[in-house]
């Protein structure tokens, strides 16, 4: 029969144990004296990440963009002054809601972003380029919204809606819906010596449809002319990309985006779930950014010896 071996065994006979404590066996033995030995693993690159990162941030946008609230630049004028895009200033970049209207019926007051009709002409011109890489970078550029969008892409203001007849003027010369003038405060005009609207003809919005005008009232090729007026010149509610919310840039032009209801002067409050949209789309919308800045800032920290 085998004796047991004394604790005083040398430390590094296989045999030797300790009282009190179980004994290994020697598979056990084996792993552990493995796992003393392997080093731990290598963090990858900042540079091998950096791909990566611009990558994912990019899908998210996309899909953020193309679901929950896209980023757009305003190319034109004629939403001045709510809208800046004159020539010689900065054009306004505008975070466009993309969910409301899947809840909600498109409002009279709203601004809005659509694709034009068949019957519209573009507002601005054609920006074309032969060279594939401009293309790219262009397209690139308009889906973040540091670039002009699609020539087809409209933003407005709702006049009225399907059902409405719109005509102008009173004796006020003021835009009629239904036989009532309209409280606009937002109309700009370009030469303040001439506020004039154009008058045009009564017009009865078709179901499913809206009409639209801009604030810069007689600086816009909107619903009055396009398609040669009447009601080739309404919009389709299924052309509507979205609801403009806020103006995101330049800094010095932050702030939400006016949703007056002309037809009626004192309008009650939208719902709470509603009013917390577009904070909830601007956070989405915000998100890649933070975190492709975070990882960036992260990864030089790290490129630089420094801990993060």
């Amino acid at each position: 029969m085998a004796e047991p071996v004394s604790q005083n065994a040398p430390e590094d006979d296989p045999d030797r144990f300790e009282e009190g404590k179980p004994r290994l066996s020697r598979s056990e033995e084996r792993g552990g004296s493995r796992r003393r030995r392997a080093e731990p693993a290598k963090k990858r690159s900042f540079w091998k990440e950096l791909p990566i990162l611009l990558v994912i941030a990019l899908v998210l946008t996309i899909l953020i963009q193309t679901f929950l609230a896209k980023v757009f630049m305003i190319p034109s004028g004629s939403m001045e002054a709510t809208l800046h895009g004159c020539p010689g200033c900065t054009g306004d970049r505008i975070l466009v809601d993309r969910v409301t209207y899947d809840f909600t019926e498109p409002s009279p007051g709203d601004v809005i972003v659509f694709k034009g009709p068949a019957t519209w002409d573009n507002e601005i011109a054609p920006q074309e380029s032969s060279n594939i890489v401009v293309q790219s970078l262009r397209g690139l550029g308009s889906l973040v919204g540091f670039a002009p969008p699609d020539e087809r892409d409209f933003v407005k203001r709702i006049i009225a809606v399907g059902g409405q007849t719109v005509q102008c003027c009173d004796t006020h010369g003021r835009v009629v819906v239904d036989g009532k003038g309209l409280d606009e405060p937002y109309v700009h005009w370009d030469n303040p010596s001439n506020q004039t609207e154009q008058p045009f003809d009564p017009v009865k919005v078709p179901a499913g449809m809206v009409w639209v005008m801009g604030d810069n009232r007689n600086n816009s090729k909107d619903s009055r002319f396009q398609g040669g007026g009447g009601v080739n010149g309404a919009v389709p509610v299924d052309n509507i990309i979205g609801k403009a919310r806020i103006i995101v840039l330049p800094p010095s032009r932050w702030g939400g985006i006016t949703d007056h209801n002309p037809q009626q002067p004192v309008a009650l409050g939208a719902p709470a779930w509603q009013s917390g949209l577009p904070l909830g789309a601007g956070v989405a919308a915000a998100w890649p950014a933070l975190f492709l800045g975070r990882k960036l800032k992260s990864g030089l920290r790290r490129a630089a010896g420094q801990k993060p």
